[in-house]
């Protein structure tokens, strides 16, 4: 089709508008007529909902799928990947097979999670086991640390049930939905501090499930060494890595923003732990990453108009076994230093040129499938038409054999996941 692409956003990040301006696009209203809305979760909800929603039409995309929530709501994502877990083991598949104590030994990436007010009761039954254990508590529907706290009593759970003002864990309705997970209370430190891994994702369809990982992530450090003293379990800058919180910390570098590179990391482990556990460390991540988007297709409304790049949070721990701990649907496009704005202006960049190809008015009914040139620092990550399709490219089906292959001698999903490893 013919003409300029015209584009919305609600979110003025210079990151963003550069990129459209960039490409010759036009800016329009929102109640114009548009090809492209970067928006946020909240307009999302009103552009799909029943009552204000309208139809989109094929020339028309957005940065989110209708439901995102399904993964990217702490509590729906553990919801949906119990779900996954327990139609693994109903189908016998050797993906759901558990070792002598029950634990899952490919699909225990999760830390154990309760929702609250609902599992309370499960909650303390499992807290009695070892009541030494540290939890961490956030709400459902917050980012960037907001209203977390860590918990080792369960004097405290009774004392932040009379804050919130009632007494009783029955009503869901008059109180914020929390979900309570063991604290991952070993976590790999460097310099002493602990960090988490953000990750971008990006989702072009659900079904058949496509999925793009970039190879420029970063890890976020605390600006305060971590400890395991009880008497910390309140210090924020040594327990939360988001930025949204270490800023404010007195030793927080404005230079570096308490950031390294995912590739600086990879140069470190291989230089510490060896390149083969560094590889391992990787595909790992890698298998949990492309193990959540399927653990959500199924209930996601695969809508042809949407596409989403999600930012993954993965802690590591001191056994160098990765973590998932939540999916973000707006990961952050403010810049904290000048590298940061270099790499989520490319990002933006890389997520455009496969979000809507060639630059052009886009056609939601294209084949969501780019040549591998345009995809810049993204790589596939899994393609489930490929991986099923008896034509699918030799090499890749034997790195995949090689990097998600097998633990313990045991191959976790032969030929099904593609994924490579960054040098």
């Amino acid at each position: 089709m013919a003409g300029k692409v015209k584009w919305v956003t609600d979110i003025e990040k210079s990151v963003l508008i550069n990129n459209f301006e960039k490409r010759g696009w036009v800016q329009v209203a929102e109640n114009e007529d548009w090809n492209f809305y970067w928006m946020s979760v909240q307009t999302i909800r009103n552009v799909f909902s029943v009552e204000t929603g309208y139809r989109l039409s094929d020339d028309q995309i957005v940065n989110h799928f209708p439901n995102h929530y399904e993964l990217t709501r702490k509590d729906l994502m553990v919801k949906n990947i119990k779900r996954y877990r327990k139609e693994l083991e109903k189908e016998g598949s050797p993906l759901a097979e558990k070792d002598e104590n029950g634990k899952y030994l490919y699909l225990d990436f999760v830390p154990v999670t309760y929702m609250l007010p609902a599992d309370y009761n499960l909650f303390v039954e499992e807290f009695r086991k070892n009541p030494s254990s540290t939890w961490i508590m956030k709400p459902c529907g917050k980012a960037q640390g907001k209203g977390i706290f860590l918990i080792n009593k369960l004097s405290q759970i009774k004392k932040w049930s009379r804050d919130s003002k009632t007494s009783s864990f029955v009503s869901q309705s008059t109180k914020e939905a929390y979900v309570i997970s063991l604290y991952i209370n070993n976590p790999l430190l460097i310099g002493g501090k602990k960090f988490d891994l953000r990750l971008y994702v990006l989702v072009s369809t659900y079904r058949p499930l496509r999925c793009y990982m970039y190879k420029l992530g970063f890890c976020r450090f605390c600006t305060v060494k971590y400890t395991r003293s009880t008497s910390e379990l309140d210090n924020m800058f040594v327990h939360l890595t988001n930025v949204a919180i270490q800023k404010h910390g007195e030793d927080y570098n404005h230079i570096h923003g308490g950031k390294w590179t995912v590739s600086n990391l990879r140069l470190y482990l291989e230089s510490t732990r060896g390149k083969e556990v560094t590889n391992k460390l990787f595909d790992e991540i890698h298998w949990i990453i492309v193990q959540s988007l399927k653990a959500v297709a199924p209930v996601m409304n695969n809508d042809k108009h949407c596409f989403e790049c999600y930012g993954y949070d993965i802690i590591i721990d001191d056994k160098l076994k990765p973590w998932l701990i939540e999916v973000n649907a707006s990961p952050s496009l403010s810049s904290s230093t000048a590298s940061d704005r270099v790499l989520k202006y490319g990002l933006v960049s890389d997520t455009l040129n496969i979000a809507v190809p060639g630059g052009m008015v886009p056609d939601c009914r294209w084949n969501k499938s780019p040549p591998k040139e345009v995809l810049g620092n993204y790589e596939i990550l899994y393609d489930e038409e490929l991986a099923q399709g008896d034509g699918a490219d030799r090499e890749l089906r034997t790195r995949s054999s090689q990097s998600l292959g097998s633990k313990g001698g045991r191959s976790r999903d032969p030929g099904r996941t593609i994924s490579t490893s960054w040098k």
